[in-house]
């Protein structure tokens, strides 16, 4: 009897949408794709796509609409903060065609931050405790202010270590597959030469993917080689593979990269 072949793992992917008029005008460098980036990997979860819009409603609706469609998860970073011009709230709430309501939990838990430093919760501090109504929310250790998920919608903070902290509050909480392994060979080589081999080795290892980066130091040109699968017998088996095809035509790999 033919056992049959086992099913592919399921793969879960996201994506990011970045808001902020401050990040189109370069005055403000993101810094929340690479660790949300990396956040997911470690959760078997793959950042498949990102936008950076305005602060513009249609824009984020458009965005959101579009990519909470054709991903498991979508994160948005900025525009939930206390001023006027944090739209974010009012543009997924318009996207979900649902209203904005004040969350109990986020006043009460405003408030107690804020009276608990000798201030006290402003209409305009009240603003971080709106939400799409439906919605849950995402602990805040720094600021108080929550993060808000709502479906399968992640609304987090724009500034990094807050981003950070809501980030840390998620884990082990969303449901992914298997994380993403992977190995590195640096090589002095121009990519160039040697992408007829670098093709042919990926598409021997079904499930791999091997990334390219070419570099230029001490006067000569480098790459180094990324191997990527969420089997670690794959990847060194890939590994070995490309080692072995690089000295063939006459070039060493250095394993961890160059």
């Amino acid at each position: 009897m033919t056992t049959p072949a086992s099913a592919p793992a399921r793969i879960y992917t996201a994506a990011l949408v970045v808001i902020g008029d401050e990040i189109l005008s370069g005055r403000t460098h993101d810094k929340n794709i690479a660790q949300i980036a990396t956040w997911l990997g470690v959760q078997g979860i793959r950042l498949r796509e990102v936008r950076v819009v305005a602060d513009d409603t249609d824009a984020i609706v458009e965005a959101v609409n579009t990519l909470r469609l054709r991903n498991d998860y979508l994160f948005t970073t900025g525009g939930i903060g206390p001023t006027h011009d944090d739209i974010t709230v009012d543009a997924i709430a318009q996207a979900l065609g649902v209203p904005v309501v004040i969350h109990p939990q986020a006043r009460a838990i405003l408030h107690d931050y804020y009276t608990g430093r000798g201030s006290e919760l402003t209409e305009a501090r009240l603003r971080m405790a709106r939400v799409p109504e439906g919605a849950d929310l995402i602990p805040n250790r720094y600021s108080g202010a929550p993060g808000i998920r709502w479906g399968n919608i992640y609304i987090m903070a724009g500034v990094p270590h807050i981003t950070a902290g809501m980030l840390d509050a998620l884990t082990g909480t969303i449901e992914g597959g298997a994380p993403v392994l992977s190995a590195t060979l640096g090589c002095w080589v121009g990519e160039s030469e040697v992408a007829d081999l670098l093709a042919a080795t990926e598409k021997a290892f079904p499930g791999v993917q091997i990334g390219s980066y070419p570099f230029f130091r001490e006067g000569r040109t480098g790459a180094n080689f990324v191997i990527r699968s969420t089997d670690e017998a794959t990847v060194a088996a890939c590994s070995a593979q490309l080692t072995q095809v690089l000295a063939d035509v006459g070039y060493g790999a250095v394993e961890g990269g160059i």
